[in-house]
């Protein structure tokens, strides 16, 4: 295992020994169980959930989500609710922003290297605050949250080029930060290997806060979502 042993010394649950990596066909199937609880929750008819003793007794023995989200810690944005799921299903990493640093980083290699993962969804959203700061800031951000919004800045200058108007500036600043985050997570050896191995699913998303629906972005073009289309299982 390339994931250092301080993780699972910190008392981080281990992954059932013997598991195999998924191949890519279970990172679709991942993706179709984040359609179908997208599906419904936007249609009001939430699956019932299993969170009484005997579930918790069960994810106290270990976890095995089946998806790794990082996400931003926007309080509206919460990936367990909007993709209806309950406890153990995904493995959830969120900061404000859904910009990625070294521990953040480190959480989704954990998720998908040491919780074998088949799927990684990096998830921005409608209105993002921090996005929104960012193209407010005049001068050199400082400070902790300044940090954030360093890592936003170049997706601000890029939104920016596109000489649009405020409210889609700042669409397209969304979506390119969520593509600077993919590439700055395709950076990691460990993420980059399992990809290539054909053993994890990387997809860029953004949640529509008004809706509720979950949309794919396309992290290879200029920032364009597939406008009018959910998450669609074929993606």
């Amino acid at each position: 295992m390339r994931i250092s042993r301080a993780l699972v010394a910190l008392g981080c649950s281990v992954a059932i020994a013997g598991f195999v990596y998924a191949g890519i066909e279970q990172g679709q199937d991942s993706l179709t169980k984040l359609i179908d609880g997208n599906i419904r929750f936007m249609s009001g008819g939430l699956a019932k959930k299993n969170i009484g003793e005997s579930k918790r007794q069960e994810l106290a023995k270990g976890q095995q989500p089946f998806a790794t989200v990082i996400s931003c810690s926007d309080s509206r944005v919460a990936p367990e609710i909007i993709f209806d799921q309950g406890l153990g299903d995904i493995f959830v990493v969120r900061v404000a922003g859904n910009v990625v640093e070294a521990t953040t980083l480190g959480s989704i290699e954990y998720g998908v290297e040491h919780l074998h993962t088949p799927l990684l969804v990096i998830l921005g959203h409608e209105s993002c605050g921090a996005v929104q700061a960012a193209l407010e800031t005049k001068g050199k951000p400082e400070g902790n949250i300044g940090a954030i919004l360093k890592k936003i800045m170049p997706a601000v200058n890029a939104a920016r080029k596109a000489h649009k108007n405020p409210s889609e500036t700042l669409n397209i600043a969304i979506q390119e930060n969520i593509k600077n985050t993919y590439k700055d997570v395709m950076k990691s050896k460990i993420v980059s290997e399992l990809v290539h191995e054909g053993k994890l699913k990387v997809i860029g998303a953004e949640y529509y806060l008004g809706t509720g629906k979950v949309e794919l972005i396309n992290l290879s073009s200029p920032a364009e979502r597939d406008k009018g289309h959910p998450l669609k299982k074929a993606a």
